[in-house]
C-alpha cells in the first residue's frame, strides 16, 4: 500500500514556500470544484433525479472519485503541504489550520486504496435509492445486500486509518467531530444515562392537561409550505442564496455562503414536522450563510465538525423554536393559516403540545428529552457493528430487541426502525454520536448567550436577528477555520461541560410537567 512520503526522509527541499503556497492554492481551487460538483450531484440525487439513472451516474461518480484522489494525492501537492506543514508556525492562522487538516487528509487518503475509494463512491450512489425504496416499502432484505458492502468498507477503513493512538471506532468518530474517542462518548452518555434516562421514564407516565387532537387532524400540505418559508423569513435567512425542497429525509447541503439548499418533508396528519425541519436544516443554512466570505475560496469554510453543526440546528430548532417567547410572535401566523385546525386551541396549549415528551419511534419527530436515547440506540448498535459482533441481517431483530430495552416499545415495521434513517446508506458510520454532543453543546450556547442578552425579549421582535448576529461573531465566522473546541471555548469562555446540557433538560422538564 503507498504510504505518505516525509520531506524528512526524502532529503533537502526541492520547492520553496512561496512556490509550495502557490502549488497549494491552485490544487485547493481544484479541489473546491470537484467539492461543487459533488455536492450538486448529491443534491441532484436526493431531490430530482429519476431513480433508473442511478445505475449511470454511479459510474460517473466513480471516475470522478478516482480524479479526485489524483488531485489530492498528487507528488507535487503532497510536496507542498509537506512544505507548509513544516513552516506551519508561521503562517496566518487560517492557513496553518488548514495545513495541518490537508496533512492529515492526505495521510488519510493515501492509505486508501484508489480502487477502493472509486467503487465506494459508485456503491454510495446506488445505496440512496435503493434504501428510499426499501424504506418506502418496508423491505429491509432488498436494501441489505447493499448495506452489507458498506459496512465491510468501513471495517476496512478502520484498519487503512488506524494508528497507535486511534484504532478501530475512533478512526471513523474522528471523521465527524475532530479529536473524539470512544471513551469520552461513553462517558458522555453515561451521565445521561445515570440523569436523563430515569427523566424521561418519569415524564413518560404523565399526561399533560390538554386536548392535543388538533395535532392528529389533516392540515394541507400547501399551506404547510407557506409557512415553512415564512419561518425561513423570520430566521432570516436570505432567499437570494437558498432555497428549500422536498426529499424523503429533510437535509441541507451548499457551496460556501452563496449556494444554501434545504430539504422538507410534509406529513397532511403530523404538520409540526415540517415547521420543526424548517426550522432545524435553516439552523445549519445559517452556519453557512454566516461564515466569513473569504473562506468561500478555501477548505474552511462551511462548519467547523458535525457536532457543531448539529449544535446550530438542534439550538434554532429547541431552545429558540420550541420557547414560548417565539410563540407569542408567531403563534397568531399559524392560527391564520390554519384557522380550522387551530380554532380553539390556545397558544398555551400549543406550546405544550411542541414540548410534551413521550417514548416514541422516530428520531427526527421525537421530544428533546427522549431525543439522545435514539442516538445511544444508534451508538451501540454501530460499535457492534464495526467491531463485527452483529451481521447486517441481524440489524432489524436486534434494533428491536434493543428499542424495546430502552423505550418499552417495539417498531412494528421496519421502515419505523431500523430503515427510518438515511445515514447508513450514505456511510456515516460515527455521525450519529455528534447529534446528541452538538446538543450538549447548543446548551452551552444558550446558557453563555442568556447572560449576554435577554434572548425571550429578542425573540418577540419577531425575528431571531439579535441571535443570529451573536452566533456570527461568536460561531459561525470562522467556519472550519479553527477546531470545535476552540471555538465552544471562544464563544462560552469554557471547555466543554454537559452538565448545561443535562440542567437545561431537568429545569426545563420539571418545570413543564410541574414535577
Amino acid at each position: 500500500m503507498e504510504m505518505p512520503l516525509s520531506l524528512s526522509k526524502r532529503g533537502a527541499k526541492s520547492m520553496t514556500r512561496i512556490e509550495a503556497e502557490k502549488i497549494y492554492r491552485s490544487t485547493v481551487k481544484r479541489l473546491l470544484a470537484f467539492v461543487y460538483v459533488n455536492f450538486l450531484t448529491s443534491w441532484d440525487t436526493e431531490t430530482e433525479a429519476p431513480a433508473g439513472a442511478m445505475e449511470l451516474e454511479g459510474r460517473q461518480f466513480s471516475t470522478l472519485a478516482e480524479i479526485e484522489y489524483e488531485i489530492q494525492t498528487a507528488p507535487e501537492f503532497c510536496e507542498a503541504v509537506e512544505q507548509l506543514y513544516e513552516e506551519r508556525e508561521s503562517l496566518d492562522p487560517v492557513l496553518k489550520h488548514e495545513i495541518q487538516e490537508q496533512h492529515k487528509e492526505i495521510d488519510k487518503m493515501k492509505r486508501i486504496p484508489k480502487e477502493e475509494f472509486a467503487a465506494y463512491r459508485e456503491l454510495l450512489a446506488k445505496a440512496y435509492p435503493a434504501y428510499v425504496d426499501a424504506k418506502q416499502n418496508n423491505k429491509y432484505e432488498d436494501f441489505a445486500p447493499v448495506l452489507e458492502k458498506i459496512v465491510e468498507y468501513n471495517r476496512r477503513l478502520m484498519g487503512w486509518l488506524e494508528k497507535e493512538d486511534r484504532k478501530g471506532y475512533d478512526v471513523l468518530l474522528d471523521m465527524y467531530e475532530p479529536g473524539s474517542t470512544q471513551k469520552e462518548y461513553d462517558e458522555f452518555f453515561d451521565l445521561l444515562k445515570k440523569e436523563i434516562v430515569p427523566l424521561a421514564q418519569q415524564v413518560d407516565k404523565i399526561d399533560l392537561p390538554y386536548d392535543f387532537g388538533f395535532g392528529e387532524l389533516e392540515y394541507d400540505v400547501e399551506r404547510q409550505k407557506q409557512f415553512c418559508e415564512y419561518m425561513r423569513d423570520v430566521m432570516c435567512v436570505d432567499r437570494n442564496y437558498s432555497i428549500m425542497m422536498e426529499s424523503e429525509h429533510p437535509f441541507t447541503t451548499g457551496f460556501g455562503t452563496d449556494d444554501i439548499r434545504i430539504t422538507n418533508h410534509y406529513y397532511p396528519n403530523a404538520f409540526v414536522s415540517s415547521i420543526f425541519s424548517a426550522i432545524h436544516e435553516s439552523g445549519h443554512g445559517l452556519y453557512m450563510a454566516q461564515c466569513d466570505k473569504a473562506l468561500n475560496d478555501t477548505l474552511s469554510g462551511d462548519g467547523a465538525s458535525m457536532a457543531m453543526h448539529e449544535s446550530q440546528s438542534r439550538f434554532y430548532e429547541n431552545m429558540i423554536g420550541r420557547s414560548p417567547a417565539f410563540w407569542e410572535a408567531h403563534y397568531g401566523k399559524l392560527k391564520e393559516t390554519f384557522p380550522e385546525q387551530l380554532k380553539g386551541v390556545s397558544e398555551e396549549a400549543f406550546v405544550h403540545f411542541i414540548n410534551q415528551a413521550k417514548f416514541s419511534f422516530i428520531r427526527t419527530e421525537a421530544d428533546e428529552l427522549t431525543y439522545p436515547l435514539h442516538i445511544m440506540l444508534r451508538y451501540d448498535i454501530e460499535k457492534k457493528l464495526m467491531e463485527g459482533d452483529l451481521h447486517v441481517n441481524e440489524l432489524p431483530s436486534y434494533w428491536n430487541s434493543l428499542f424495546k430495552e430502552y423505550f418499552g416499545l417495539v417498531p412494528e415495521t421496519d421502515s419505523d426502525g431500523v430503515l427510518q434513517d438515511v445515514h447508513w446508506a450514505s456511510g456515516d458510520f460515527g455521525y450519529f454520536p455528534t447529534y446528541a454532543l452538538g446538543s450538549a453543546y447548543a446548551a452551552q450556547f444558550y446558557h453563555k448567550m442568556s447572560s449576554d442578552f435577554d434572548i425571550d425579549q429578542a425573540l418577540r421582535s419577531g425575528t431571531t436577528e439579535e441571535i443570529n448576529r451573536w452566533l456570527k461573531e461568536k460561531v459561525h465566522r470562522f467556519g472550519a477555520s479553527k477546531y470545535p473546541k476552540e471555538i465552544l471555548e471562544y464563544a462560552t469562555g469554557e471547555t466543554f461541560n454537559p452538565r448545561y446540557y443535562v440542567d437545561y433538560l431537568t429545569e426545563k422538564y420539571t418545570k413543564l410537567y410541574k414535577l
